[in-house]
């Protein structure tokens, strides 16, 4: 069995099996999302130091952050699947 692997930027990647969704950190979902992740330990910052532009959120109820824009992660998880 091949494991599909998504850059996300920095040389990090994620099983792409396993995301659930991308969406914005502008969104009050997103902050949310990001909040109760840190306050949980599940939040994983692969920016960088850079600015997120992008949140993951994982099956294992992780949350990724990425300094990559949605459209292009969700565009590199579309062509992974076919």
């Amino acid at each position: 069995m091949k494991t599909n692997l998504i850059n996300i930027g920095f040389g990090n990647a994620v099983v792409a099996e396993r995301v659930i969704a991308v969406i914005t950190p502008q969104s009050a979902s997103g902050k949310r999302i990001r909040e109760e992740a840190r306050d949980n330990n599940l939040l994983i910052d692969a920016t960088h130091g850079r600015k997120t532009r992008a949140i993951i959120v994982m099956d294992s109820n992780h949350v990724v952050l990425s300094a990559m824009q949605p459209e292009t992660l969700a565009g590199r998880l579309t062509s992974n699947a076919e």
